[in-house]
């Protein structure tokens, strides 16, 4: 009883999190920069189709951890906060020192190890897959798996254009101040 009570805890936890983190993106709710700003910070980091990309963020953020939290279609919410998790770790904080005070991807790696251990341990007893009696086909949790490998690879392999030269341009008044 206890095992399921601190899994339910960690779920709800980690899950509302990411859920709210995802709507910060989605929604602009929490004081976030809702899918026009999400939409421009994710191109700015060569993600392109940037809408595309912003829409694949919010919606893994705020769906895996909506279904983490309710412990529902175990273990796609894993699944999806994993892989939005580790394209912020490879996109938005590699090569920075780890500590999230300095633009590290402390906050990332802890959501990828504990959804990790929830997606290796089950939602526990007091989940809405063990009361509506749900088990995910584990032939869709390899899809899901091998799309969200494959997403998160194209991703992190996406480069950022190359800002438009201005060496051999002629100097205007106006580019001069």
């Amino acid at each position: 009883m206890l095992n399921d009570l601190g899994l339910l805890i960690l779920r709800m936890t980690v899950g509302g999190l990411l859920a709210g983190h995802g709507s910060q993106k989605l929604f602009g709710w929490f004081g976030g920069p809702g899918l026009k700003g999400t939409t421009g910070w994710l191109g700015s980091m060569g993600l392109k189709p940037s809408k595309f990309w912003a829409y694949g963020a919010a919606l893994s953020e705020f769906g895996g951890g909506t279904l983490t939290a309710l412990g529902l279609f175990h273990p796609l919410g894993s699944i999806a906060s994993i892989a939005t998790m580790s394209m912020a770790t490879a996109k938005a904080h590699w090569g920075k020192p780890i500590w999230v005070t300095q633009g590290g991807a402390e906050l990332p790696i802890t959501n990828i190890a504990t959804t990790l251990a929830l997606a290796l341990t089950g939602p526990g007893k007091f989940s809405l897959d063990s009361a509506l009696g749900i088990r995910v086909p584990r032939p869709l949790v390899v899809l899901a798996a091998l799309a969200a490998a494959a997403g998160v690879t194209l991703g992190v392999l996406s480069q950022p254009e190359p800002a438009p030269s201005t060496a051999n341009q002629p100097e205007t008044a106006t580019s001069r101040g």
